[in-house]
């Protein structure tokens, strides 16, 4: 026997079997693609909280997480899988974390049991139906009211969609399902360009509805479930296409806000249909996740038996409210700002009531107004409103600055809150048939105070252009391209001028607000046509008053201005320079690309009150129609200041800078459920100068000098003002008493 032999025969078994050889016949073991989608959306999750600001707290994504794999394990055990694989929890969890929005920590915890719980409950031979994070949230949105998608908090910037379009791919390529998402995205934005193409729209608009981040993580991370998609090639791209034509169908014909969810919940229902038609192989996570056909009626009681008592804990769970204190001193109103349009937009359900208030400040004569409007309107659906009303709501909801006075600090205070303070006239005959002539018709005309008012329909906008300049109306140079997409959306066109008999016989020396009454399930202000050569960009703040809560563009970030933040002193005598500047910097941090808000609030109540909250006859001028369905839920009449007024009507403040660049298409709006307050609200803290020289006085001059440094650096980062201004403004100063002086050395000054 030959040594090499004797010592092939001496190696243990183990030490043969790691030899090169057998390693090399090994088959090379496959890395689990959820591995990367928990990377991916985990990254996602931590830039949208660092730069985008998402309305995400600690304590809902670790509820969030935490009731997904406390799910994920009990249902498991119930269904006897062989060990706990808590990735596919925590991809739902970590989806839901980005997506969801609600003011109940109640309803997150339940909304991951139901996305969890889903998987286990709701399949097809052994297949999942439904993707565990689109049917919790499509269930949600169905059943509560009380949760919410904010598609547009991704913003639409380019680099950060196709940055994500990179790791998707990455993603969908290791789960070998990149082709449905490649179809869905081909399909989708054929139809978006397309229409767009066929409305007339400038390449700039269709390119803003893709360049959205929502879609992008929709398309890469959810249409794109490995475990719920047809199990053939040709099945995805069928199931790739269906979901792009549903959604694109409830966008653009529906009107309704979330089509991708929507489409992707109701296409996924007939995955089993085209799986028996064109079959292919059943996918399996690498780590061999159970996929066969589960014992039914036991595990399912066995789960309910469970679960139930989760959900019913879970809803006891709530956020707590948040409640503001100080003195008011001073306000922001729209008056601040040159070129403001105002808008309130009462919306419920689909009857909306639009206040327009210009700031037009020329010759009467030269004034006009042409807006979209989605339907004819009658003579009783337009009113002449009080201008007063929109001041009121505009001062009511203004960035506010509040005052505190700092105690002494050697007598402890407990700190309190200050207690919450027309006639239809006949259509012109020969002005009819020249406008006809044209393909305009002049669906109705009225005299409406001091306006004459003519509801258009057109056929193509050149004939339409043509025949407003030659009616006198004064349109911008190259509106007729905005003009022609309305027209193939078959909207009509809101056209009105000043009468000035009319004018002069009420004794009106300024034009009061537009208001118009109208049932539509578009939820949108146009804005397109005034940015057509405008001069520079244009301010608009929106009042929207609803019932169920905040209201917030769907296409464009709704941000949150900077609020809290204590200030210099100086700021009560310089209150409209700094909030402009604030305002402006802002803006520019956005690039111009979002809307703020600026103030939300329960209108029965505020603190502290820039003005008194409005009284139900005023809300009532305003349009707020459903306080006559509800009379036990108002107090009548005039409220005092902190009072409580109307309680069923909650209003929102939006502010935007915006020109035809960067705002390429009109405002959308959803209203949310969140009722949680909001407002601009910077503050003053007043310095105590009394004599005493206990320990905490000599403490609290020390620092003194440390909080006024701070203010001043808040300050600069705020308004983009110069730090050393600013320190040139602050007072000088305060010489600490040094502590442990004996009481001669206190008496001489020695």
């Amino acid at each position: 026997m030959s040594p090499p032999t004797a010592l092939a025969r001496a190696l243990p078994p183990t030490r043969a079997a790691a030899s090169p050889v057998a390693r090399s016949a090994a088959p090379p073991r496959r890395s689990d693609p959820r591995l990367y989608q928990i990377a991916v959306l985990a990254g996602l999750l931590g830039y949208g909280l660092l730069r985008l600001d998402l309305e995400v707290t600690p304590a809902q994504a670790l509820v969030t997480l935490g009731a997904a794999l406390g799910t994920q394990y009990l249902a498991g055990r119930l269904a006897s899988l062989p060990r706990f694989d808590p990735l596919s929890a925590l991809i739902s969890g970590l989806s839901l974390c980005l997506l969801l929005r609600t003011g109940s920590l109640g309803l997150v915890a339940t909304t991951a049991v139901v996305a969890i719980a889903s998987k286990f409950l709701i399949r097809v031979r052994g297949k999942h139906v439904f993707n565990p994070t689109n049917v919790a949230l499509v269930a949600m949105l169905l059943v509560t009211g009380q949760v919410w998608v904010s598609p547009g908090q991704w913003g639409s910037v380019a680099i950060f969609s196709f940055l994500l379009a990179c790791l998707g791919g990455l993603v969908v390529n290791r789960a070998a399902r990149s082709d449905v998402t490649l179809a869905f995205l081909v399909a989708y934005a054929a139809l978006v360009m397309g229409r767009s193409v066929w409305l007339g729209e400038p390449l700039a608009l269709p390119l803003h509805r893709l360049e959205n981040g929502a879609l992008v993580l929709f398309a890469f991370f959810m249409v794109s479930d490995p475990r719920t998609t047809p199990d053939s090639r040709a099945g995805r791209l069928a199931f790739g296409v269906l979901v792009a034509a549903g959604a694109w169908w409830v966008q653009f014909r529906l009107f309704r806000t979330n089509g991708l969810l929507w489409s992707l919940a109701v296409c996924s229902l007939v995955v089993p249909l085209i799986d028996r038609l064109c079959p292919g192989p059943r996918y399996a996570w690498p780590a061999g996740e159970r996929t066969g056909r589960e014992r039914s009626s036991p595990m399912i009681f066995r789960a309910l038996l469970v679960l139930g008592p989760v959900l019913a804990a879970s809803l006891l769970l709530a956020q707590p409210a948040l409640a503001f204190c100080g003195f008011y001193v001073a306000k922001a109103d729209a008056r601040l700002f040159n070129r403001a349009s105002q808008v309130v937009l009462v919306r419920h359900e689909d009857k909306t009531v639009l206040t327009m208030s210009s700031d037009f400040r020329g010759d009467p004569q030269e004034f006009a107004v042409v807006i979209p409007v989605p339907t004819v309107l009658e003579r009783g659906q337009i009113n002449v409103a009080d201008r007063a009303v929109v001041e009121r709501i505009d001062a009511y909801t203004s960035p506010r600055l509040v005052e505190y006075f700092d105690d002494n600090p050697c007598r402890p205070q407990i700190m309190r809150a200050p207690s919450a303070t027309g006639r239809a006239g006949a259509v012109d005959l020969s002005a009819a048939q020249h406008a006809k002539s044209l393909g305009v018709t002049i669906e109705a005309q009225y005299t409406v105070g001091e306006y004459d008012i003519l509801i258009l329909s057109a056929r193509e906008s050149a004939g339409l252009e043509t025949w407003l300049r030659g009616s006198g109306y004064r349109i911008p140079d190259g509106a007729g391209a905005v003009l022609g997409s309305y027209i193939r959306q078959g909207m009509r066109f809101f056209v009105a001028r000043v009468n000035l008999k009319e004018q002069a016989r009420l004794g009106f020396a300024y034009l009061r607000p537009i208001q118009v009454a109208y049932e539509s399930p578009k939820f949108m202000l146009p804005i397109r046509l005034g940015t057509v050569n405008a001069d520079g960009p244009q301010e608009l703040f929106v009042y929207a008053l609803t019932r169920k809560g905040r209201v917030e563009t769907t296409n464009y970030r709704t941000v949150r201005l900077p609020t809290g933040m204590d200030v210099p002193g100086f700021v009560k005598e310089e209150f409209p320079r700094f909030y402009r500047a604030l305002f402006g910097e802002a803006v520019r941090k956005e690039d111009m690309r979002a809307v703020f808000l600026e103030y939300a609030w329960d209108m029965g109540w505020c603190d502290p009150c820039a003005a008194d909250p409005l009284s139900v006859e005023e809300l009532r001028k305003l349009g707020v129609f459903w306080l006559e369905d509800r009379g036990s839920a108002i107090v009548p009449g005039p409220t005092p200041r902190g009072g409580r007024g109307a309680v069923d009507a909650f209003v929102t403040r939006l502010h935007v800078r915006y020109d035809g660049e960067r705002f390429p298409e009109d405002l959308v709006f959803q209203e949310t459920a969140d009722r949680a307050s909001f407002q601009g609200r910077y503050v003053l803290r007043h310095a105590w100068t009394g004599p005493e020289t206990c320990d905490a006085a000599v403490a609290y001059r020390r620092d003194l000098e440390r909080r006024r440094e701070r203010e001043a650096e808040t300050l600069a980062r705020l308004t983009g003002w110069s730090i050393e201004e600013i320190r040139g403004k602050v007072p000088g100063p305060v010489v600490p008493v040094p502590a442990g002086r004996r009481w001669w050395e206190r008496l001489f000054g020695n």
